[in-house]
């Protein structure tokens, strides 16, 4: 019934000249609809309360399309230039008059077809507008001076960080966030200089210091040893250029791949309707609608007045896209690696460009993707194989302190992988040698001479609307289970165990929380209505990285906002609107939105339309090595065919032309 409203949609467009959108209906905002969506809000505000002030924009994103409508129109034809999309709309987030409004602004007529005052927990995400007009009230606050000035310090030489305050069980009225200052003093890693002992609270819409405290004074860390800058581009040419990549605006083609690639403001890189194509059928076949990162949660481990607030949920309170690098050659991504720049809008509306914000590249480290030596031939030794190359959609995401290095790597399977490298966040401390902390709580690791690495973690945690070869599926745990072989009979055996498998389709979403390493099991999407020419189900495996959930006791406030992060695998059915793991508005949230408020209603998963949410989790106890800035930290996922194709694709890979 949707295809045939689809239809009859784009049919009266076209018959009655009503402008439909040309391009992929994924495709992020452009440069143009940015403008509109500016133009027609602060026109609709003046005119119908002209004593507003200006409104202040947090989110512009497009609205996602319907499903069905979007997977009608990719399978329509394989030409879709000529085709038309009769919708495009943007869900739009602004603060005005204190108060936060959702509206969707229709891109085709330009106009606002809704508009509400948002009510409930938590704040959008910061401006940068907002977190540098933070930073220069607090530089000019006479007690800071003051305190600046007793310690001897130059007030040129101080750089001063906003960051989010959480929430502890106050009532959140007020948008705030708490000011923490470094001293640069001749190095340009003011991360490893903190001024510790001082902390202000802003007010970021009154534009005022609210609360100001200083309580001590540390010795700063030296700045022996705290630079790491490096020559830039240092060429390292093992790939070679090539054109085997092909992109048609936001959609890529490699191999036997096809996908849509875009830049998102919140979630950094999007990658929606990946297909792979079958070598047997000579089709392409779906795999996963979309695809990013929806939160991450940071919570440094130093309850400490000055330290206990930094529990950030960085993808809700700032936005991976809006913390996006402008990517560097031969730094960032090899020399054979394409770009896509990344636009959003800045806090006033207008749009902000980042050029380079995302590279695409083939990649081969040396790998192989299989090889077998053949011996039982009499007479011949028959060698066969095939190099592992890959193809890397990367995007990096400076937030504070941290560089997340974010990959998409494709390989004829289907392969996902994160990264991590970044500063350490040092807190200033009197100890100049490890045997001086033995009676102390220190929080973490002295790293240096007056310089203590506190323990984080780092959780981020996958949205994956996984399609296995269509739009329902099932989530099946493959236990492998111990078996005592029996003996003592007609065919005993001189073995004494062996294992087998046994499959079990989770039927409920809370019975699809999974805490990952507890017992041998292997995890499978399946598309139960679909099998092999000999019978198996058509699937994708889920290969996890390493074991990590959130230690946190479950009361504690941070833990309430982030109580998803107990489990690192949850299995939802879809919903448009159900994207943030933490919560759309994560600021001062209290935890009663997001992926473990939705999961109570325990809905049915059995040949459904399921999302699939995967934490990478890191437990950092920082090391001298880490320090004045640490090598990459790698981990992630795989997701792997599982009877998915009738032998071996790698066999009979058929590039695209």
């Amino acid at each position: 019934m949707i295809i045939h409203v689809l239809i009859l949609a784009t049919l009266l467009c076209l018959f009655l000249n009503i402008p439909t959108y040309q391009s992929h209906p994924l495709d992020p905002l452009t440069p143009k609809e940015i403008n509109t969506i500016r133009h027609t809000i602060k026109n609709f505000y003046s005119q119908n309360t002209p004593s507003s002030n200006n409104p202040t924009f947090h989110f512009l994103d497009i609205e996602e399309p319907e499903k069905n409508h979007v997977l009608k129109w990719l399978s329509s034809d394989r030409n879709r230039k000529n085709r038309s999309f009769p919708t495009r709309r943007a869900n739009v987030v602004i603060r005005v008059n204190g108060e936060t409004r959702e509206l969707v602004v229709d891109l085709i007529t330009d106009s606002i077809v809704s508009d509400r005052l948002r009510k409930g927990n938590g704040y959008p995400p910061f401006t940068f507008d907002e977190l540098l007009v933070a930073s220069r009230v607090s530089t000019s606050y006479p007690k800071f001076r003051d305190s600046i000035a007793k310690r001897g310090l130059n007030l040129s030489e101080i750089t001063c960080m906003p960051l989010t305050t959480g929430w502890f069980g106050e009532a959140a009225i007020k948008r705030v966030v708490r000011v923490t200052c470094f001293y640069r003093g001749g190095t340009s890693n003011m991360w490893a200089r903190p001024i510790e002992g001082i902390s202000l609270l802003v007010d970021v819409e009154r534009i005022q210091v609210i609360e100001y405290s200083d309580r001590f004074k540390t010795p700063l860390p030296k700045l022996e040893g705290a630079d790491f800058q490096t020559r830039r581009g240092s060429s390292v040419s093992c790939n070679e250029k090539n054109s085997s990549i092909t992109i048609d605006m936001h959609e890529v083609r490699w191999a036997n791949w096809e996908f849509h690639v875009a830049f998102d403001a919140r979630a950094g890189v999007i990658i929606s309707t990946a297909s792979i194509f079958d070598p047997t059928t000579k089709r392409f076949r779906r795999v996963l609608y979309r695809g990013h990162v929806s939160e991450t949660f940071v919570p440094y481990m130093d309850p400490t007045q000055e330290w206990y607030y930094r529990t950030f949920l960085d993808v809700g309170e700032f936005g991976f896209g809006r913390s996006a690098n402008s990517l560097v050659p031969f730094i960032d991504c090899p020399e054979n690696a394409v770009y896509m720049d990344g636009y959003m809008a800045g806090g006033d509306g207008h749009v902000q460009r980042v050029p380079n914000a995302i590279c695409i590249f083939e990649s081969f480290a040396g790998n192989v993707a299989w090889r077998h030596t053949e011996v039982g031939v009499p007479g011949k030794l028959i060698i066969s194989g095939e190099a592992e190359v890959n193809l890397v959609v990367r995007m990096v995401a400076t937030v504070g302190n941290y560089d997340y290095i974010l990959d998409w790597e494709f390989k004829k399977s289907g392969s996902i992988k994160v990264s991590l490298s970044g500063v350490l966040e040092m807190k200033a401390t009197k100890y100049t040698n490890a045997d001086q902390t033995r009676t102390d709580e220190i929080y973490g690791t002295l790293v240096a001479e007056n310089a203590i690495a506190v323990n984080h973690d780092h959780f981020l945690t996958y949205y994956l609307d996984l399609d296995i070869d269509g739009v329902e599926n099932s989530f099946v745990k493959s236990k492998l289970e111990t078996v005592r072989a029996k003996g003592k009979t007609v065919n005993s055996t001189p073995r004494r165990s062996y294992w087998r498998v046994v499959k079990e389709t989770v039927e409920t979403e809370s019975d699809a929380r999974i805490r990952v390493g507890l017992e041998p099991v292997e995890l499978l999407i399946i598309n139960p209505e679909k099998k092999t020419k000999i019978g198996n189900n058509v699937g994708y495996k889920l290969i996890t990285g390493r074991p990590a959930i959130s230690l946190l006791v479950d009361d504690d406030y941070p833990q309430i906002r982030a109580s998803y992060t107990k489990y690192q695998i949850w299995v939802t059915c879809y919903n448009k609107t159900e994207r943030w793991a933490g919560g759309f508005y994560a600021d001062r949230s209290h935890g009663d939105d997001g992926l473990a408020t939705w999961s109570i209603r325990n809905k049915g998963i059995v040949n459904k339309d399921l999302v699939v949410w995967y934490t990478v989790g890191f437990h950092h106890n920082p090391q001298q090595e880490d320090y004045p800035v640490m090598p990459v930290l790698y981990d992630g996922f795989e997701l792997r065919p599982s009877n998915f194709f009738e032998r071996n694709p790698l066999l009979k890979t058929q590039p695209l032309t």
